[in-house]
């Protein structure tokens, strides 16, 4: 054997025992420790190591190995720490029961978990039944919503995720089809679940569309039941074991209606001047702030700019009121008050198309932002991050079709050569298939 392929040898070995270790630090079940804790030995590996053909590009610049790209460094928010900036978006799932979470949603969110993302979303929550936007929607508006959101939330902080919960009410855009059903209002001569249809509320009697519901105006007693629901969803969601909440004030939805010239027509103090239509969702954030822990971050996810005449201005300065209030990070959407979201629409956008939100909120509110919508490539993450324009990564769409977008993007930016990113069960399998020559093309 020669000198290089000696070294091989105890590299591979130095290797085995590094990565020995980290399964044991591992939350893994008894028998998995016992098994690696009796490992030894080592693979007797001839010719060029993977890691090195891998890193073939930093030779003659050893410190570049251990250079960690921006997305995958660690970020702590107020007692949080979070394994990475990858944020799993709120997609909605539409196979909730009464509300209730099933096992199609903790399959859903395991896998994200699993596959390396720093934090792991609840789609869009409910915090009382007339917030239900359609049939399916989860929600936790009564206690008993509380144990099957523990498991999930449970398993989410297993695999080194944090999990977070999204809280939100449909307003006017309460009672659609499900989007692969139609889109659309739905019969309301038909009852729902075995109930009778949730009645529709909202800031002012504007229809969302033609042909939609006409909300009744809430009255000063509407407005008061819906801040108390939203204080008891968060202490529901403390107790199913989320360690980040976000206030979902976009898309259209109850928070946004109050926000937007098109939906709000009061004439009251909760309409008309911007600081008016401002004072609901402050006041939302405000009671929310108050029951959930000074340790736990607190997002809140807003449209930038709509099409009704909210605009990026309107969004700066109501970013620097959430932030005195104690909102930790804006999550940068857009539009949803007259239209269906950009990206459920036949223009296809470009690739981070709404980047420049949160760049200009983090710039001009001083807070934290978090940047979504067509963000597809690690590449293109990483670039975010690298040039100031987000704190945070959102991934919605690509990461349904990627469960393990993470692991892969790790790869991808070379932060990842022994497979650490993922679960140990996953991870030391694929190490050893690495360790025996195998290049991925």
């Amino acid at each position: 054997m020669g000198i290089f392929d000696l070294n091989i040898v105890q590299n591979t070995e130095r290797e085995d025992n590094k990565f020995r270790a980290f399964a044991l630090s591992r939350r893994c079940p008894r028998p998995l420790q016992d098994a690696f804790a009796r490992c030894n030995g080592a693979s007797s590996i001839r010719g060029v190591h993977p890691r090195v053909q891998s890193s073939a590009k930093h030779a003659g610049n050893p410190s570049m190995m251990d250079k960690q790209s921006r997305l995958f460094a660690p970020v702590e928010i107020r007692g949080v720490r979070i394994r990475n900036r990858i944020v799993v978006s709120p997609m909605a799932q539409y196979s909730a029961v009464d509300g209730f979470a099933t096992d199609w949603h903790f399959a859903h969110f395991a896998k994200f978990a699993m596959g390396g993302a720093g934090i792991v979303f609840t789609e869009a929550t409910k915090v009382e039944r007339r917030g239900l936007g359609t049939v399916g929607d989860m929600g936790i508006w009564k206690d008993e919503h509380i144990e099957p959101l523990r498991r999930i939330s449970r398993f989410v902080r297993e695999q080194g995720a944090v999990p977070a919960m999204q809280l939100n009410h449909a307003g006017r855009k309460a009672g659609t089809y499900k989007p692969w059903d139609g889109f659309g209002p739905l019969d309301r001569s038909v009852p729902v679940e075995g109930e009778e249809h949730w009645p529709v509320i909202g800031p002012s009697a504007v229809q969302y569309l033609e042909g939609w519901p006409l909300p009744r105006e809430m009255t000063r007693a509407d407005i008061e039941e819906v801040k108390a629901n939203w204080v008891k969803a968060a202490e529901r969601a403390l107790k199913a074991g989320f360690d980040i909440l976000e206030v979902h004030g976009a898309h259209g939805y109850l928070i946004h209606e109050f926000l937007s010239p098109a939906s709000n027509k009061r004439t009251d103090e909760y309409g008309g001047s911007l600081a008016n239509r401002m004072r609901f969702p402050l006041e939302i954030t405000e009671a929310v702030r108050r029951v959930w822990p000074d340790d736990k971050p607190l997002f809140f996810r807003v449209s930038a700019v709509d099409e009704g005449g909210w605009t990026l201005d309107d969004t700066v300065v109501l970013s620097r009121e959430l932030k005195a209030l104690g909102v930790d990070v804006i999550d940068c959407s857009a539009s949803g008050i007259s239209i269906r979201s950009p990206t459920a629409s036949r223009v296809a956008p470009k690739l981070g198309f709404q980047v420049p939100y949160a760049e200009r909120v983090r710039k001009d509110a001083g807070i934290m932002t978090m940047a979504v919508g067509l963000i597809v490539h690690p590449r293109q993450a990483q670039e975010i991050l690298e040039k100031g324009q987000a704190d945070l990564i959102a991934v919605g769409r690509e990461i349904l079709y990627d469960p393990f977008w993470p692991a892969h993007a790790a790869r991808a930016l070379g932060e990842d050569a022994d497979f650490r990113t993922l679960p140990v069960q996953y991870g030391w399998w694929l190490d050893r298939r690495r360790k025996t020559g195998y290049v991925e093309e």
